[in-house]
C-alpha cells in the first residue's frame, strides 16, 4: 500500500510539472483583418473621399454595434511599384466573431449606404478605377504574460 502511495504522489508530480511546462508565455488576442491597398496613381484624394464617407460610416455603425472593435486607415511606404501603400485595419475581437459576420454586416451596410448586396458589388467593382486591393490577411494579438 505505502509503494502504491508513493507512485500516486510521483504521478501527480509528474502531471503538475508537465501542466506548469505546457503552460504558455503568451495569451491569444484580438484577430486584426488587414487589408492591403494599391491606390491608383492620381486617385488617393477621391479613394480617402470614398474611406472618409462611406466606409467610415460603415466602420462606425459595425463598432456600435459590437461586431467589431476598432479600424484604422494606415499609410505605408512601399518599397516596388506593385506594393500596397495603403492598408485597412478591421480589429476583431477573436476569431469566432468572423462566424455569420456577413449576416450580421448585411442590415447595417443596407442601412448605411442606402443599396442592396447587388449595389454595393457593383459600387465596389467601380472604385477599381480608384485602387487595386491586393488581399486581406487575418493576424492575432498575442500578448506576452
Amino acid at each position: 500500500m505505502k509503494g502504491f502511495r508513493i507512485f500516486a504522489a510521483g504521478v501527480l508530480l509528474a502531471l503538475a510539472a508537465t501542466a506548469t511546462a505546457q503552460e504558455r508565455s503568451y495569451s491569444e488576442g484580438h484577430v486584426p483583418a488587414v487589408t492591403s491597398v494599391k491606390v491608383i496613381d492620381g486617385q488617393f484624394e477621391n479613394y480617402m473621399h470614398f474611406l472618409d464617407t462611406t466606409y467610415k460610416a460603415s466602420m462606425d455603425a459595425a463598432k456600435k454595434a459590437g461586431l467589431i472593435l476598432d479600424y484604422q486607415i494606415v499609410q505605408g511606404s512601399p518599397r516596388r511599384p506593385e506594393d500596397a501603400d495603403l492598408y485597412l485595419i478591421v480589429t476583431y475581437p477573436n476569431l469566432a466573431a468572423l462566424d455569420g459576420l456577413d449576416d450580421r454586416m448585411e442590415p447595417i451596410m443596407a442601412k448605411v449606404t442606402k443599396m442592396n448586396l447587388a449595389q454595393r458589388d457593383e459600387a465596389s467593382g467601380k472604385r477599381a478605377v480608384m485602387r487595386t486591393l491586393l488581399g486581406t490577411e487575418l493576424v492575432r494579438e498575442l500578448t506576452l504574460r
